[in-house]
């Protein structure tokens, strides 16, 4: 089978699964489907990137499911004008997803080899609305907000609520928040007024919040 027949077989795959969720948002499955996910993943994982199954990065991280990433993405309800922040670069594939989605996004990770691997991939696709940063996305990044919506793919304990003054009127925040040694709520924030309007979306186990950045990686 030739790399594009199991492209086109996977992307099936996970329009079908996404239907089944009720996933039916027409930009971003054309997001998705423009974003040549198999780049994003490492060689010997490539076959089961159109999988809904945590696969390994480097620097000891991993990246979410398609399906995951998909769901979070949607309740997210990027328009054309939102600025983005996300925590958690990871391979990048997000941050390429969303750029098809919004004006502009901000992207950190901790790990300098994965924002230099990030980079190169969006480059070599032609992104030009991502900036991606080597930076601790525990507090946030105050200085460039607000942003209409913030996504966090590591986990918070307990409800960030710094990040309110980082959000635009009615912005909506998504972070896993719970102890990292079980599951964690994937709870949606919007934000009203000076606090957060919350709601529960999803069950997950996700990687929490590390303070710095990695000293060597």
């Amino acid at each position: 089978m030739s790399q594009a027949t199991s492209d086109q077989e996977g992307f099936a795959a996970f329009l079908l699964r996404a239907r089944a969720r009720g996933l039916t948002d027409k930009a971003l499955i054309a997001a998705v489907e423009a974003t040549p996910r198999r780049a994003f993943v490492s060689g010997q994982w490539q076959a089961q990137a159109f999988s809904d199954r945590m696969l390994p990065i480097e620097c000891g991280e991993a990246i979410e499911g398609l399906d995951l990433q998909a769901q979070v993405i949607a309740a997210l309800a990027i328009d054309p004008s939102h600025r983005v922040l996300e925590i958690g670069t990871g391979s990048g594939f997000t941050a390429a997803v969303m750029s098809r989605l919004a004006a502009r996004v901000l992207t950190l990770d901790r790990y300098k080899t994965l924002c230099m691997q990030a980079r190169q991939r969006l480059e070599a696709l032609g992104i030009g609305n991502v900036t991606v940063r080597h930076a601790d996305g525990g507090n946030g990044m105050a200085a460039e907000g607000p942003f209409d919506r913030i996504v966090s793919w590591v986990a918070f304990e307990s409800l960030p609520r710094n990040f309110v003054d980082q959000l635009s009127s009615h912005g909506v925040l998504i972070a896993p928040i719970g102890a990292a040694e079980s599951e964690q709520a994937l709870a949606k924030l919007t934000k009203v007024g000076s606090r957060f309007d919350r709601e529960d979306i999803a069950t997950v186990r996700l990687q929490p919040i590390t303070a710095g950045m990695a000293a060597f990686l």
